[in-house]
């Protein structure tokens, strides 16, 4: 049986909410999105579902994040098929805010994680990560969640996150949910809608290299030929437009040159087909 769910557009009205379900004990989990879900997104509502009496799932495409010739405008949005996706999934609360609701005056206040974000995104999209914070700080703030769910496609968003969490005394637990791919392996991402079939058919590359990253790591391959030949495999499709490739330690993202058994580490990428940049990445034990 497909479930009630209610929309909800306002601070104010969620905090109803969110009072009424404490008042009773519910164990509150938050799917954060921007909207125009895919099956990665409705992977993490599953898990919020097994783990929460109550899962709040925020549709808000935050322009804090975007840079001034990024594609905020642009950003796929269809709020009637995502209000049915997450009905369908299990949402109770969809929490749906105008940018009026979230910012009625210019933000004076920002949230700013150091370290974790000077790598990869972080480096590549100068303030990124303090939108992000800052909106996730704001949302957890209005729903008070006992667990919050991340897919690790986004990764560095992930270790950011977890680590302002960490440091603030957050009372949220991060959960981390697998990357969730198309069946030839392309990782899961609103903006694949922005790609050209052709465009479509050399992005690829990027989980054809993971897997033979992977390969190669077991195999004792020195981490700079690991990233070498990444790179190389990259380049020889012709729409590929590296951003970066790299190797690094994973959470706290720190540059890695020599092996240390047990270490965990993050191999990511990013790369432009057309206008279009895709992120993917392996987290792997060396």
């Amino acid at each position: 049986m497909i479930q009630t769910m209610q929309q909800i557009s306002t601070i104010a009205e969620m905090r109803v909410h969110i009072k009424e379900a404490r008042r009773q004990g519910k164990t509150i989990g938050i799917v954060p999105t921007m909207g125009f879900l895919h099956e990665g997104h409705l992977s993490l509502v599953k898990a919020a579902r097994e783990k929460c009496d109550l899962v709040v799932m925020s549709i808000f495409v935050n322009p804090l994040q975007f840079g001034p010739n990024e594609d905020f405008d642009r950003y796929p949005r269809d709020l009637e098929r995502d209000r049915e996706l997450a009905r369908s999934a299990g949402v109770d609360l969809l929490f749906t805010p105008e940018v009026s609701e979230m910012y009625p005056k210019p933000m004076l206040t920002n949230v700013s994680v150091s370290t974790v974000t000077e790598q990869l995104c972080g480096k590549s999209r100068p303030g990124h990560f303090d939108g992000v914070a800052t909106v996730v700080t704001k949302l957890f703030q209005i729903v008070q969640p006992d667990y919050a769910f991340f897919g690790q496609k986004d990764a560095q968003q992930v270790a950011v996150v977890t680590q302002m969490a960490f440091d603030l005394s957050m009372p949220v637990e991060i959960v981390p949910c697998p990357i969730v791919r198309e069946a030839d392996g392309l990782a899961l991402s609103s903006r694949n809608v922005y790609l050209s079939a052709e465009e479509r058919e050399q992005a690829l590359v990027l989980s054809r290299s993971l897997k033979h990253a992977e390969k190669w790591l077991a195999e004792g391959v020195a981490l700079d030929e690991v990233r070498g030949r990444i790179i190389q495999m990259i380049s020889e499709m012709p729409l590929a437009q590296i951003d970066y490739v790299e190797l690094l330690t994973y959470p706290d993202l720190s540059p890695v040159s020599a092996r240390t058994p047990g270490q965990s580490i993050i191999v990511a990428l990013a790369v432009r087909f057309g206008k279009t940049r895709l992120i993917d990445n392996l987290i792997t034990t060396i």
